[in-house]
């Protein structure tokens, strides 16, 4: 029963009140001048800075951890055999590579918005006359094939739309201009997520030459951000949540310097919860890492052990959403709260175009 919930496992605890006003639709016109508000664990202060002012807060033997996945366009339209219009987002995009690396067919599983969702068998006709075939449906997902083979790719890179999150409202012709660019981080390289890791939209190229000349290091993950990171929690005991996975990769270089850091008592600070989730996944209890590829279906919620991230970046994020009670599970859930509160008081900007978070 929830009366016996420990408070900190309830739904409704993660729950706060949002202005509409307050979510960001487009980002910071400098990436780097958006906010930046300083969660301190040590001194439990806040304090409150631009994002080039990061800069100053980080150590000179930091070890940043990236995220390089790159957002496809994965979002495309058509019409049902009968004229009905259909809405495709593929949300498989690294399995439809190999399939079509095996095969010659791009083949993955999609989310398909119509008015009557297309049976098994039903054919799509997509822009460009490009068919593709609904091979089976589970649980609201097609999975879909694309039956232009090879030319799917140059279809796709051409025609399909950025898949921005429901909370940012768009048309067409806007998404497809300037969210093309907007919904990337500058390094960005590895084609595969279908959300962009928001955490960081702030680094701009100088930014991050600055922070090299500081002596601060750079580690690259991949982590392709599926479509599962806007999924709600629907449970009242969060401990029933079902996380999505997502597909991952380190490197042995990458490895390397960050078990070089923990060795050397060196901070691991992760840009966003994707490399969170992913450092957390791969680490012994020692926090040292190794190179891997896989699936990544760690929720971390409050009462998990850190082993090896020391500090993290972070945006502000959606109530009762796992992301909200990892950053609880990092630092005290009311003091999290509190510093939503803040930031509200303070006018930031949430959301994935929003402002960001230090905790350290």
């Amino acid at each position: 029963m929830m009366s016996q919930l420990h408070k900190t496992f309830r739904l409704s605890d993660y729950d706060y009140d949002l202005p509409t006003e307050k979510i960001a639709q487009i980002p910071c016109e400098n990436r780097s001048e958006s906010k930046l508000l300083h969660l301190d664990r040590k001194f439990q202060t806040i304090s409150h800075y631009q994002f080039k002012d990061i800069t100053k807060l980080l150590r000179p033997d930091d070890i940043l951890v990236i995220n390089n996945t790159r957002v496809v366009p994965a979002r495309l339209s058509g019409t049902k055999q009968t004229g009905g219009k259909v809405e495709v987002l593929i949300i498989d995009y690294s399995t439809g590579m190999k399939n079509l690396e095996k095969t010659g067919f791009f083949k993955c599983n999609c989310l398909i918005k119509a008015s009557r969702s297309p049976k098994k068998g039903a054919l799509l006709l997509l822009e460009k006359k490009v068919e593709a075939r609904v091979e089976s449906v589970k649980k609201g997902v097609s999975q879909i094939k694309f039956l232009n083979g090879g030319e799917f790719l140059e279809f796709l890179k051409t025609f399909g739309k950025i898949p921005l999150p429901p909370y940012i409202k768009r048309d067409d012709i806007t998404n497809s201009q300037d969210d093309r660019e907007d919904y990337q981080t500058v390094y960005a390289s590895k084609e595969g997520a279908v959300a962009a890791p928001t955490a960081g939209l702030h680094f701009t190229k100088a930014l991050m030459d600055e922070l090299l000349s500081k002596g601060i290091k750079f580690a690259q993950i991949t982590l392709h951000v599926g479509y599962g990171t806007f999924v709600p929690v629907k449970v009242d005991d969060i401990r029933d949540h079902q996380i999505h996975s997502e597909t991952f990769y380190l490197s042995r270089k990458d490895a390397d310097t960050i078990n070089r850091a923990k060795d050397e008592n060196r901070r691991v600070i992760a840009v966003g919860t994707t490399c969170v989730r992913t450092l957390e996944y791969l680490s012994d209890e020692n926090g040292r890492v190794k190179p891997r590829t896989g699936l990544c279906d760690l929720f971390i919620y409050p009462g998990y052990n850190f082993k090896c991230v020391d500090a993290m970046i972070t945006n502000f994020h959606l109530p009762k959403s796992t992301l909200l009670m990892l950053v609880s599970a990092f630092y005290k859930r009311p003091k999290i709260l509190e510093a939503y509160t803040e930031a509200k008081l303070k006018d930031y900007r949430f959301f994935s175009y929003g402002d960001a978070m230090l905790i350290e």
